[in-house]
């Protein structure tokens, strides 16, 4: 199982592995987070380590009673094949964008 830090300074939940590092960087907005830019390296890639940060994003917001804002495309995409999500979308801000 792979071990996802809230790195809270750097606002960024990582993953290190292989000496390479993993993150989905994170902003608070007025009552919202905004899932901003999810990295995963090269050497990283296809072991699901993107989907595991937007779990953890997703969990993390809930948690914090955060409704969310996407501007990362990884994180759209999740969203479309993980509909369960949605909810937590922030409805202000998706409101014009459906």
């Amino acid at each position: 199982m792979m071990q996802i830090v809230n790195n809270s300074r750097e606002q960024q939940f990582e993953i290190e592995s292989e000496g390479q590092k993993a993150y989905l960087t994170y902003r608070f907005y007025k009552r919202s987070i905004a899932f901003m830019h999810t990295f995963v390296p090269e050497l990283l890639g296809d072991k699901g380590i993107a989907s595991a940060l937007a779990e953890e994003a997703f969990r993390y917001a809930k948690e914090i009673k955060k409704s969310v804002m996407v501007y990362c495309p990884f994180v759209a995409g999740f969203i479309r094949r993980h509909p369960e999500y949605k909810e937590q979308l922030d409805p202000e801000y998706y409101h014009n964008k459906r």
